[in-house]
């Protein structure tokens, strides 16, 4: 490779060390494989299971689970009751889901800007984009560090705005002390394989609000009922159920639940490693003037899911793609995390333009995300640091 001749042709390890990764360990596959033994596997007893946990953890009255995470964002969107007309404030920094689910209901996703320091929506940027037709925001918990609780509530309670928050980074992370999932007006959880917790796939919503969480119910299992105070034509046969609206089938499976349930047994662990992986990369960056580090608000006690290495390019004489591949050379392999929508194709079909976030825009030309998972070493962590160190001195000026 022709990098590794650039740095010597010896790479700081051997095998490669990617960006994010699951840990599946003997308790988890237990559990699965004992609900696989069940007669139910799927609408059976663990998901009621999780959904009583997942209350538990967040805090949260109800929680909704679903097949993933953008099922979880749809949902939310519908039971908010956006739609055609409407417009939905969401983060320009973030993954196409948080904006998609505003389209799938109908309705405009109108792009706010990002703080230059934390990565997460600007509430200044949100307040200036704030029309008659606004019905809500959709603001992401980005790397799983808390969005302004505080700020953004008090502007959706001025505008009267329906308040979504995307936590598909965020599970564990508390808002000056309150768990992330009880304080939106609604909150959703992705479990990818890369999140902090897994289910293969999966999501959930969790809400306080009783009417939403009925309706989140009905939507998720094709919009049929056998609750007869919610039937046009009641019935109490044992058999009868009643289609009372459009629904879909974003259901989740009794062993995915058992994984997550076992997972979830775990967070605390899961936790704590993630957040001393942080520290010693704030440590070992923080010292370095060709790496921007991210501004943590003290609010937010964070269970980061990703560590953003953002490069200063006045110190630095390399674009961020030879950075990256420099990096790769070194058999580590990080990700960028995102494009900002508006620039992903079938958004510029759409009408919008680049420009539209100019902190979001630079952010991406400058940032990519670096290992970290529970399954690092702490030799691993050395040689992730050990690289980035490489590679900047290669390209410093």
């Amino acid at each position: 490779m022709e990098k590794l001749a650039i740095f010597g042709g010896c790479p700081v390890r051997e095998k490669p060390i990617f960006y994010g990764r699951q840990c599946i360990e003997q308790d988890d596959i237990d559990a699965v494989v004992e609900t696989l033994k069940n007669d139910l596997i799927t609408c059976g007893p663990r998901v009621e299971e999780l959904e009583k946990k997942l209350c538990e953890v967040t805090g949260a009255k109800y929680a909704v689970v679903v097949a993933n995470g953008t099922a979880a964002l749809h949902l939310a969107a519908l039971a908010a009751g956006f739609g055609p007309g409407d417009e939905v404030i969401v983060s320009a920094i973030t993954f196409a889901a948080s904006a998609n689910c505003v389209l799938y209901c109908g309705a405009r996703p109108v792009f706010a800007d990002i703080r230059p320091d934390t990565y997460n929506i600007d509430p200044e940027a949100v307040r200036k984009l704030i029309t008659p037709r606004t019905k809500g925001i959709v603001a992401v918990d980005f790397t799983g560090q808390a969005v302004e609780h505080d700020a953004l509530h008090e502007i959706c309670r001025k505008h009267n705005l329906t308040f979504i928050e995307d936590a598909a980074h965020a599970i564990g992370t508390k808002y000056r002390g309150q768990p992330i999932g009880s304080i939106a007006d609604m909150t959703c959880f992705s479990f990818h394989p890369v999140k902090t917790v897994t289910g293969g796939e999966g999501g959930a919503i969790t809400t306080n609000d009783e009417v939403l969480y009925r309706r989140l119910m009905r939507v998720r299992t094709h919009g049929i009922t056998r609750n007869q105070e919610e039937m046009v034509h009641p019935d109490d046969a044992k058999w009868y159920n009643e289609q009372v609206e459009l629904g879909y089938n974003y259901r989740m499976t009794d062993f995915q639940a058992a994984l997550l349930l076992s997972q979830l047994n775990k967070l605390p662990k899961f936790s704590a490693r993630r957040k001393a992986i942080v520290k010693k990369y704030d440590e070992a960056f923080s010292q370095m003037p060709e790496i921007v580090v991210q501004r943590e608000l003290p609010e937010s006690d964070t269970t980061r899911h990703l560590y953003i290495l953002r490069l200063n390019p006045e110190r630095l004489n390399c674009s961020r793609r030879e950075f990256f591949d420099a990096l790769y050379a070194e058999n580590t392999c990080p990700q960028v995390h995102y494009l900002p929508v508006y620039w992903h194709s079938y958004y510029e079909k759409l009408g919008y333009e680049k420009g539209l976030c100019p902190t979001a825009e630079k952010y991406y030309e400058e940032a990519m995300s670096i290992p970290l998972y529970y399954g690092l070493t702490d030799e691993d962590v050395e040689d992730v640091i050990m690289a980035v160190k490489k590679v900047v001195q290669f390209y410093r000026r």
